[in-house]
């Protein structure tokens, strides 16, 4: 924008000295003197309208070199944004497509919408790795402003998907507003990746949640439904929604109510909740245990034994489940 005002102020200029200096040597009128100045400017050769004495011919001399010099920067800062701009997108593209190559158990966000934003929100507040694939160009840029990954595409697409990266990926979270695109994007992930584990939007229309599973989606989410529920649990239970709401969202602040899975080198495993030192060293609650066939035992005894591959529900300040964390 700069640039521009610069070039407007300066061919303003050129236009007020090259018409006030006709005027004053020659005593032309405003309009003809203004004539002379835009085709000595331009260099267009049409006949001149003003007899020329020698004194207006040195001007014009003088008034051609300038406009030849503002011409040619004209044409350079045109010449050079256009060249710029699209080195500079198509380096950018390039960039952002070696990063994606890169990813590894990571998560393909479909679609940034209302949903999409929280999602990958979310996604980067927990230092989780994603990519978005959005078939929407001005939203594309967006995303480049917030410095997320994006490919601009269909994700129904395989050729699209294998870009992201879905055959390394942990997980796919479609939420495009359209429930048939959603099906078509599961069918293509599913098929890619067998064990890709798939979570879907859906509309809440009577059968979308059958064909979204039925298509391979491992679980099915209606916001209208959670948003409702959580509107009635709001009246009937405001202090265990502002629990929840404190142990999840609260961030790096306060509670948190977070997962973490046992490792077989773990100083864990094999040992009984009793013995883990978890509630004495650490200040932490263990909630639940989820055994890695799938079986979920919640408010586990003191003798409960933690296996391999054990996932611990734990609630307690982020600070205590930070330090677990480096541990396990």
């Amino acid at each position: 924008m700069k640039k521009i005002f610069f070039c407007v102020l300066l061919l303003n200029v050129i236009l007020f000295i090259g018409t006030g200096g006709y005027m004053l040597i020659e005593n032309a009128s405003f309009l003809d003197s203004l004539y002379m100045t835009v085709i000595t400017i331009a260099t267009v050769g049409y006949s001149e309208v003003v007899h020329l004495s020698p004194a207006g011919k040195y001007f014009t001399i003088g008034l051609i070199l300038v406009g030849i010099s503002f011409v040619l920067y004209l044409v350079g800062e045109i010449t050079e944004a256009m060249i710029e701009g699209g080195l500079r997108k198509i380096l950018g593209r390039n960039n952002m497509e070696k990063k994606v190559a890169a990813l590894r158990n990571h998560y393909i966000v479909c679609g940034f919408g209302r949903i999409g934003k929280v999602i990958c929100k979310n996604l980067k507040e927990s230092r989780l790795p994603f990519v978005i694939v959005e078939s929407d160009p001005q939203e594309v840029e967006k995303i480049d402003s917030l410095g997320y990954l994006a490919l601009l595409g269909s994700a129904s697409n395989d050729e699209m998907l294998l870009k992201a990266g879905i055959q390394e990926a942990k997980g796919l979270i479609a939420v495009v507003s359209s429930d048939a695109e959603n099906v078509y994007i599961i069918l293509s992930a599913r098929g890619l990746n067998p064990n890709l584990y798939i979570v879907a939007r859906s509309s809440g229309a009577d059968g979308s949640e059958t064909k979204l599973l039925r298509a391979g989606a491992n679980k099915v989410i209606s916001p209208y439904f959670i948003g409702a529920c959580r509107m009635a649990q709001l009246v009937v239970r405001p202090t265990v929604v502002d629990f929840l709401d404190l142990t999840v969202h609260g961030g790096e602040l306060g509670l948190r109510l977070e997962e973490l899975r046992v490792s077989a080198s773990s100083f864990l495993a094999n040992k009984s909740l009793m013995d883990s030192g978890l509630r004495k060293q650490y200040d932490l609650i263990v909630v639940a245990i989820k055994r890695e066939h799938g079986e979920m035992q919640f408010n586990p005894s003191p003798q409960a034994r933690i296996l391999p591959g054990d996932i611990l529900i734990v609630l307690g300040e982020h600070q205590h489940i930070a330090a677990l964390e480096k541990h396990l």
